[in-house]
This record gives structure tokens, C-alpha cells and sequence, in this order.
């Protein structure tokens, strides 16, 4: 049977963010494909390990003592040397702790890491964090086995740490098709199909929350603005800035998990707003596409390429509230961005191309995992 570990995730089923819910999909596809997977979930209340099965996918259950940056160190060095002590190869999504990869290396273990765009860069960590996330990104690009780029520019990026191009992947994220959603789940918002837009991202700088809530606010709209996430104004100055930023058009309804009422205010919204500025393909971004939601995104290189020509994009404040003015009045302009988000979806993101490439990745290995006598029959092939 062909094993796989994956680490670097606080576990699933799927609550955090694009990497619970990329490794729920890829572990449920391999195990549709005949492969055994385990998947390491961090927790915090819990005094011991303990196993469990989840749609056929092996969950294992590390507690740690905090919940804060140290605990999922902590957690990670704990499932590092757990998987070791298993057979099978191994898939970290993250760098954040690649230092822990030379276990592997010291093991024979074959390391797939999905080096998780331009983390070090992120406004949000103070300068020792940042040092340690810098540090741990070139230790990713020299201990893994093989590296996987989720945006061709992040393969650019990590071309300037030496490694060698044939080392690197490019696998952009897809998602699972948003087709339709049930309006009605949005009576408990107080929500009208296509009189609001939606913004889903982590309350963060980087992610253009304030730049967004300000611009949109700056004079009535005659709609709503739906901003998804946990806001703690009292503990997070910059989450207050962005409440007091609101004006009473803006709605805060709290970080959402049911899927269902994500897609269904992701599928009736009247434009998707995407502020994100560092990072390589965003799940989010990717799923608003499928939905076929109007796109109006940060201008950058990572943005660009994902949602496509299609989309409009600003790069300030200022020029988002231009955007806002226009796009929001122009039923024709939005029905023609409607379309391209489809059409860009089927062209990069659809029918499962990034697990299946995962997969394909994997048995490239096939020599190595041999070695490991992990196969008593041919390998498979993948089309």
C-alpha cells in the first residue's frame, strides 16, 4: 500500500484556512485511490495522543500546551518525530519549522514541501519571527526532497535560494466547484442576493482589510459589504481600526466554517474583493472564480496571474474606491467579469488538477519508494 504523512496543518476535517481544506482533499482523494494517509491535528485541551479514523484517513492527535505560535512549533516537532517512525513518504505544507526536515533526511524519508509563499514577509511577525521563518524557508529549500511551488512566481522566488529548477513543482491550489448556494442562509445575515459584496481573508495587514473597509465606506453604497473573520478589537489594534474604519454598510458576521453558508454568500454576492499582496495562488480567490463571482483584486504579480485579465484590480485605497463607484453600477462590466472568472477556473483550477498532479509528483518517486519496499506491485499510472 503507498503511505503518506502529512504534517505542517493543524488538522482536519477542515476549520482554519486553504491548507486544512487542500490536505482534506487530497487525503480523501488518495485514499479513493487505494493509498493510506495519515494526518497529524493539533490540540490543545487534550493530556495524551490518540488516534482516530476519518473518512478512511488516519488522524493522529497531538496535544500541545499552547495555543499560540510556540504550540505549533511545539506540535510540529512532535509529529516530526512521529511520522519518522512510520513508513511511507512524507508532505509538510509550510516551511515554518523545515528545520525539523533534516530528521528525515537523517532517516532516509522522502520529503515533498509545499514551500507556502513569501511567509517571512508578512507584516504581522515582529523581526525575531520573522528571522526564524526567513531561516527555516532556505532550510526547507535544502533539506526536502522536492520542493512545490503553488505560483509560478514562487518558483521564481525560490530559483534565488540555489535550488536547482528541476527541484521545484508548480501546482497551483484548486478547489471543489461553488455551483449554486442556498439563499436562504442569508436571511440570517439580513442579506439580499447581489446586494452585497464579500471580502474572506484572515483580519491581517497584508491582506488590505482596512484599505478595503475604508474605501467602500467612504460614502453610501446602497449595499452591503460582508466581511468574513474573527475580529478581537480588544486584544488587536489593528482589528480595531478596521471596526472603527466601518461604516453601518459594512457587516462583521465573525469567521464562518459551515460550508454551506460560505458558498451560498459566495455564490450570491454581487463582486468578490480580494486584497491579499503577498502569497502565491489563494484558495479563496481560486473558489470565487469558480463561483463565478466578479473579481476586484490587489494588483500584484500573484493576483494577477491567478484571477486572470478578467478581473479588475487596484492598487490603493483611493483607486478601490474608484473601482467600488464604477463596478458596483455597471451590471454589463460585472456580467462580463462573471464570465471570465469562470472561464479562467476551467482553464487552470478545475476537475481536480492540483491533487491529481500531487499524486502524480509522488509516484515520480517510484524508485526511491521501492527502496523503501513500500510496493508489492507495479505503480500505478496516472493520467
Amino acid at each position: 500500500m503507498l503511505k503518506l504523512s502529512i504534517l505542517g496543518i493543524r488538522g482536519i476535517p477542515a476549520q482554519y484556512g486553504g491548507f486544512e481544506t487542500f490536505a482534506e482533499r487530497l487525503s480523501k482523494y488518495l485514499v479513493s485511490q487505494g493509498w493510506e494517509v495519515t494526518v497529524y491535528c493539533q490540540e490543545e485541551h487534550k493530556n495524551q495522543m490518540f488516534e482516530e479514523y476519518w473518512n478512511g484517513i488516519r488522524l493522529v492527535h497531538i496535544p500541545v500546551p499552547y495555543g499560540n505560535a510556540m504550540g505549533s512549533i511545539i506540535f510540529d516537532w512532535k509529529s516530526t518525530l512521529h511520522a519518522v517512525k512510520q513508513k511511507g513518504i512524507v508532505l509538510t505544507l509550510g516551511y515554518n519549522t523545515a528545520i525539523f526536515s533534516i530528521w528525515y533526511r537523517l532517516k532516509g524519508i522522502t520529503n515533498f514541501m509545499n514551500m507556502d509563499g513569501l511567509e517571512w514577509k508578512r507584516s504581522k511577525w515582529r523581526l525575531p519571527e520573522k528571522i526564524w521563518l526567513y531561516l527555516n524557508e532556505w532550510a526547507g529549500c535544502w533539506l526536502a526532497n522536492s520542493l512545490i511551488a503553488d505560483h509560478p512566481a514562487i518558483k521564481s522566488h525560490l530559483l534565488t535560494r540555489k535550488v536547482a529548477s528541476d527541484k521545484i513543482t508548480v501546482i497551483p491550489y484548486g478547489t471543489e466547484k461553488v455551483v449554486d448556494g442556498d439563499s436562504q442562509l442569508l436571511s440570517a445575515y439580513n442579506l439580499v442576493p447581489k446586494e452585497y459584496a464579500l471580502v474572506i481573508a484572515r483580519p491581517e495587514p497584508e491582506n488590505s482589510i482596512l484599505e478595503i473597509v475604508s474605501g467602500f465606506s467612504r460614502r453610501p453604497r446602497g449595499l452591503k459589504l460582508v466581511v468574513l473573520g474573527r475580529y478581537l478589537p480588544d486584544q488587536v489594534p489593528y482589528h480595531k481600526q478596521v471596526l472603527e474604519a466601518a461604516s453601518d454598510e459594512v457587516i462583521f458576521p465573525g469567521a464562518i466554517y459551515n460550508k454551506s453558508v460560505v458558498n451560498a454568500l459566495r455564490f450570491h454576492a454581487r463582486l468578490y474583493i480580494h486584497g491579499h499582496q503577498v502569497g502565491g495562488t489563494n484558495p479563496s480567490l481560486v473558489e470565487a472564480l469558480s463561483a463565478g463571482q466578479p473579481v476586484l483584486a490587489n494588483n500584484n504579480r500573484f493576483n494577477r496571474w491567478v484571477a486572470g485579465p478578467g478581473a479588475h484590480y487596484f492598487k490603493n485605497e483611493a483607486e478601490l474606491e474608484q473601482k467600488l463607484e464604477i463596478l458596483l453600477n455597471d451590471a454589463d462590466e460585472l456580467q462580463k467579469m462573471k464570465l471570465a472568472s469562470k472561464k479562467r477556473y476551467y482553464e487552470e483550477f478545475a476537475k481536480d488538477k492540483d491533487i491529481k498532479a500531487y499524486e502524480r509528483l509522488f509516484l515520480s518517486q517510484a524508485k526511491q519508494l521501492h527502496k523503501l519496499a513500500l510496493f508489492s506491485s507495479p505503480i500505478p499510472d496516472i493520467k
